[in-house]
């Protein structure tokens, strides 16, 4: 075996200093070689002066000889001279020397003369660093992907500027690339700046005196151009310490800061245009980094196709993910691999969850909770009803919901929210540490096995027990549960079964502090709670057989969510008098329902009335004053005829969904929805005139008559003036912006009076343009817009 010195790599010198005199030693030698040593530069300088005439040891050959920048001075011309006197003037010794001095006079110099030497050293050091062109951070033993996003950062800090400091963050979570980015990027520009620093490690920086340091920085960077990376920042009083303000430092400084947490920027004043979001590779980067960790040049083995995909769908894109899961592959049996990835998909690997788990640790305790519930329940599935289900648990949703994001734990998307599987996995992993070995002591259940385990065994025992219990297959599952299967579980406060069949009889009894319950296609009754107030606030037991009994929500005072959907078996509408917080009725869908209840026509917090498809529905309410309702929904309610008195102003209607019903005529309190913006009366085959009512409503953007084949009559501005005399200009629709007459009567039929019809409307001509066929002859659509 070889001894450690010499199996040890001897590295070459970088730079050989040449000089003469101790004058030169002890000023400017003494300078360069230091900012040479700093620089990182293996530098070069023999312990003793050189004797005039002696012969240089063969070390200091060796070493002048395997520098890669050699330097040489014209006054050793006299000193060859000597020496061809003492060695021979063919000697082969001076013949070398010689050479190498005539190629040292060709280099290009600085005459130092009387000249700021800090400045020559500067110079020399700068021109030594382009020619060895030395990097100095390691970036990646693979740096895929890096050059395009390199060059996208260049284009961000503007760098041809000099006339302001600039600030630019680099956004993501941990394990995404943004440390090796922020070394690549600063590899490349730091030699523009006259000072530059890669400050790593910020979560175990502590400042003990920010005043002090804040007046150093001042007084140090203040007319300097420099370059700063604050790598991993996560606490915005180090960054406010660190760089709090772009006075700090000289223009054209520009500072990088690298953190999980976007909200560190943008409370730090930087603006989205000047902040990177890092994110995953694509798919080729990702098998390209891949196969540089799994597959070494030594290394003949070869990894089989589908567990490649595997790894690949692991990672998704997470640069850490590749390198870890690469190399711990590479080299491993079919079956070891094979095995490997098989206990991934079930407990994710410790070293990229330890980096991924740093965000979920510095989170507030209500927003954990927020985190595991969207982590092993909701991903994918969208904003509005995550909000609703963990708004009922009395979480602050919205706060918490917009943290995540910031932190980089979650992502929304298109009305959706979504979390990288690593950090998913992180989350449900979280959850199984609470008892990895009893579910029934975990906060949250979602997997079938776990829930069959402890609904048939009653495992449950404990009053302290907190469990969110959901069912998520794509094939229809049974499970059989006796009715005090919950009974134990003093507080669930949500429990989701989708796609769970029951087969049992009797009723299931659920405790009072549950605040979410969802059973779609759930049995042909509602299941029972204790006696007392209940907490309830979303009910959703669309597409199933249950039925309305009288006083069935007794005591829900706190339900604003009722989802009753497509149930067939529902004939009669749910008294709203014992809900007084419902927010939201949903019973489209509900075709054999055929009766409104007069609870719905006073309900003081209802917002949402749907009764869509509801085609057996004949009589919703004699009256309507329910002052909050923002969207009522009758689409497809062919059979019913009449539509409600508007007793009181409703200034919270927003739009009204008559399609297809067969409304004969809209009542003249049609007036007192003062804020409706979109009402549709497509395809009412029955409604035959508008009322000059209709005038009224000033918020009014789109009208919809398309297919009111029936509609003989638009009322004109006379009849609007004569009825209506405190409107601001009798007779027009201010903010209509959409009016559809397709397949209705001809316009010259519905507008007795064209001529008055430039009163009407203030919108343009194409908007009708839809109905131009049914123009009569003659009448163009410019005729609607004449001007007075």
């Amino acid at each position: 075996m070889a001894s450690s010195s010499s199996s040890k790599r001897k590295r070459n010198y970088d730079v050989f200093l040449s000089f003469r005199g101790i004058d030169v030693r002890n000023n400017f030698l003494s300078h360069l070689y230091t900012a040479l040593d700093q620089s990182g530069f293996f530098t070069y300088i023999d312990s003793e002066e050189l004797r005039k005439g002696e012969q240089i040891s063969p070390a200091l050959m060796k070493a002048i000889e395997e520098s890669e920048v050699r330097g040489g001075r014209e006054s050793y011309r006299r000193a060859m001279v000597e020496h061809e006197s003492k060695f021979g003037k063919d000697s082969e010794k001076v013949e070398r020397w010689k050479t190498a001095l005539l190629d040292a006079g060709r280099l290009s110099g600085w005459d130092l003369n009387n000249g700021d030497e800090a400045e020559v050293i500067k110079r020399i050091v700068k021109e030594i660093s382009r020619q060895l062109d030395r990097t100095p951070l390691q970036v990646a033993k693979h740096p895929v992907g890096i050059h395009a996003r390199v060059l996208k950062l260049e284009s961000m800090l503007n760098l041809e500027s000099d006339d302001d400091v600039l600030m630019i963050g680099l956004w993501g979570p941990g394990g995404i690339g943004k440390t090796t980015l922020a070394k690549a990027i600063y590899n490349v520009i730091f030699r523009q700046f006259k000072g530059s620093c890669f400050l790593a490690n910020k979560k175990g920086l502590s400042v003990f005196s920010v005043d002090g340091g804040i007046n150093l920085i001042q007084d140090r960077l203040c007319h300097k151009k420099v370059l700063l990376v604050l790598d991993d920042v996560n606490d915005i009083k180090q960054l406010n310490a660190l760089a709090g303000e772009c006075k700090w430092f000289g223009k054209g400084s520009r500072i990088i800061i690298t953190t999980r947490d976007n909200h560190v920027l943008t409370s730090h004043g930087i603006d989205k245009d000047h902040i990177y979001e890092v994110k995953s590779l694509e798919d080729c980067e990702a098998l390209e980094l891949f196969n540089k960790h799994a597959f070494l040049r030594s290394n003949k083995m070869v990894i089989r196709g589908d567990l490649v995909d595997s790894a690949l769908h692991y990672a998704n894109g997470f640069p850490l993910a590749l390198e870890v899961l690469g190399t711990f592959l590479c080299g491993r049996t079919e079956c070891e691999r094979e095995s490997a990835l098989n206990k991934l998909a079930k407990s994710p690997d410790k070293t990229i969850n330890d980096v991924l788990k740093i965000s979920y640790d510095g989170l507030e305790d209500y927003a954990k909770e927020i985190f595991l519930d969207i982590a092993c329940f909701f991903k994918g599935r969208h904003t509005k009803y995550i909000m609703k289900v963990l708004d009922s648990c009395d979480f602050d949703t919205t706060i918490g919901v917009q943290v995540l994001v910031e932190k980089s734990l979650i992502i929304e998307e298109n009305g959706t929210l979504h979390m990288h599987d690593l950090i998913q996995l992180m989350g449900m992993d979280i959850v199984k540490q609470e008892c990895r070995d009893d579910p029934g002591r975990r906060s949250r259940l979602w997997l079938f096995d776990d829930v069959q385990d402890v609904l048939s065994r009653d495992r449950v025992r404990s009053t302290t027990i907190e469990i969110d219990f959901t069912l998520l297959f794509s094939e229809p599952e049974e499970i059989y549960m006796g009715p005090n299967a919950f009974a134990n579980m003093r507080r669930l406060r949500v429990l989701i079964m989708n796609n769970v069949h029951n087969s049992f009889q009797g009723l299931i009894c659920l405790p009072n502090e549950l605040r979410w319950f969802e059973w779609p296609e759930c049995p042909p009754w509602i299941p029972e709670f204790s006696s007392g107030p209940k907490k309830l606030v979303g009910l959703d037991l669309h597409k199933s057989n249950i039925q309305i009994v009288k006083e069935q929500f007794k005591d829900f005072k706190k339900l604003k969510f009722i989802y009753f959907s497509e149930c067939q078996s529902l004939v009669c509408m749910p008294d709203l008098y014992c809900t007084p917080n419902l927010e939201v009725l949903d019973l489209h869908g509900c075709k054999n329902l055929k009766h409104g209840h007069e609870s719905v026509a006073y309900h003081g917090k209802l917002q949402l009335l749907n009764l869509s498809g509801c085609s057996e529905l004949r009589h919703l309410s004699d009256v309507l004053q329910a002052k909050n309702l923002q969207f009522l929904y009758l689409h497809d309610c062919s059979k019913l005829q009449t539509f409600p008195d508007i007793l009181v102003e409703i200034k919270g209607i927003r739009e009204l969904d008559m399609v297809g019903t067969s409304i004969k005529e809209l009542p003249a309190s049609i007036k007192n929805l003062v804020s409706v913006e979109e009402m549709n009366l497509m395809d009412n085959k029955e409604l035959a005139v508008l009322l000059s009512s209709i005038y009224s409503l000033q918020n009014l953007k789109t009208l919809t008559l398309a297919g009111c084949s029936k509609l003989v009559k638009f009322p004109n501005k006379e009849d609007s003036r004569n009825n209506f005399t405190n409107l601001p200009t009798c007779g027009q629709l201010y903010k209509l912006l959409s009016l559809d007459f397709s397949h209705a009567q001809p316009l010259k039929e519905i507008f007795k009076f064209p001529e008055n019809l430039r009163h009407v409307f203030h919108l343009d001509a194409a908007d009708l343009s839809s109905c131009h066929e049914l123009v009569p002859s003659g009448f163009t659509m410019n005729d609607l817009f004449k001007p007075e």
